[in-house]
């Protein structure tokens, strides 16, 4: 049996008839930058997020430098963030001037909050945490350390599209979040988008200006922006598929629960925690065990697809060499990366399929 770690095309069929025609409106009118569109989707969103703003982007990378950027941090300022996440993260902290300061993660891969008052200095103007994997981080604490310190807060949601913490949905807790509509993301575009979501509306209107070019008009430029529009194909794409974003959590959900079950006992593998309180919505579906790479190696043989999300955590990446990190710095981060792995996981994944996937690791752990 093949088993692909994701699998795009079923979405595509699902929604072929709709997508299709949003895609073709789009090149019948010619309105390729800008288009109706962009703005429906843009108020779309806002209205399921229950905010004043949305602000369509290039990507989420894009989102997350906008976002800081239009809040005035640069540099000898200094921005604390979590230690394992993909590397946009503290890319663009680096990219606005500032200095990443980054903390250990907590058991459920999270910025551990016990540790990031420490880090908090007379530089430090803000904290990303990242909601990984699709599970909020212990985001109501986070909000109250960056209240009491004055600092912003800007959450990280680009693998955490409408996961909730106690009923509040991720995104909702600070002063802007940022989104990635990557193509395997739980609300994917068929290239890469991304958006930004605030209820400040001056900080909305310069990040919105920033992103065009430094104009709301055209040949109007108030300020040097940058070149960052959600693509018009993409937002038709994504506004095809947003009604459905609540039915796919809950099918990735309800697959992960599975997972847990059939999992649950095979050799030393230690099944996704999940804190209380939240409702986590499965971008990925990571296990851990002391024999990743074998395990890996075995599954992909087995035609399993999957990944490692990330096989190197930031502090130790050779861009921030100069930061002079040790893996002792960073605990749970350095045992973590050796361990972690993604299993197959979308909404379409078939029970057969996660128990071929059970299957084939009880095979391996049954011939160690």
């Amino acid at each position: 049996m093949n088993v692909p770690f994701v699998d795009l095309n079923i979405q595509y069929k699902l929604l072929k008839k709709d997508i299709d025609a949003a895609i073709q409106s789009v090149i019948d009118r010619t309105a390729f930058i800008k288009g109706e569109e962009v703005e429906e989707f843009e108020k779309n969103f806002a209205k399921q997020y229950g905010v004043n703003h949305c602000i369509g982007v290039a990507n989420g990378t894009d989102a997350l430098y906008i976002a800081m950027k239009m809040l005035g941090i640069g540099p000898e300022d200094e921005v604390i963030t979590v230690s394992n996440s993909w590397i946009s993260t503290s890319e663009t902290i680096v990219q606005t001037g500032a200095k990443p300061v980054f903390v250990d993660i907590d058991e459920f891969s999270t910025i551990d909050v016990s540790k990031i008052e420490e880090k908090i200095n007379e530089n430090t103007i803000a904290i990303i945490p990242v909601h990984l994997y699709g599970q909020p981080a212990d985001i109501k604490a986070i909000a109250k350390i960056a209240e009491k310190h004055k600092l912003y807060l800007i959450e990280d949601c680009a693998q955490s599209h409408f996961a909730e913490f106690e009923g509040q949905k991720v995104g909702t807790f600070g002063d802007i979040a940022t989104f990635s509509f990557y193509p395997g993301k739980n609300l994917g575009a068929y290239g890469d988008a991304g958006a930004i979501i605030t209820n400040d509306d001056d900080l909305a209107t310069k990040m919105r200006m920033y992103a065009n070019h430094g104009a709301l008009k055209k040949h109007v430029h108030l300020i040097d922006g940058i070149n960052s529009r959600l693509d018009t194909i993409q937002a038709a794409i994504l506004k095809v598929k947003l009604p459905y974003i609540y039915q796919w959590n809950e099918m990735r959900l309800k697959n992960a629960r599975y997972y847990d079950d059939i999992l649950e006992g095979i050799g030393d593998i230690i099944i996704p925690p999940v804190r209380e309180n939240v409702t986590h919505i499965y971008h990925v579906y990571s296990i851990r065990t002391k024999h990743r790479d074998a395990l890996m190696k075995h599954l992909n043989e087995n035609g399993i697809g999957t990944a490692i999300h990330y096989p190197v955590a930031l502090p130790f990446m050779e861009t921030y060499s100069n930061l002079n990190h040790k893996t002792e710095d960073f605990p749970r981060a350095a045992k973590f990366q050796h361990e972690i792995l993604s299993l197959p996981m979308y909404p379409e994944l078939k029970i057969e399929m996660m128990n071929y996937v059970a299957e084939v690791i009880k095979q391996f752990f049954n011939k160690l």
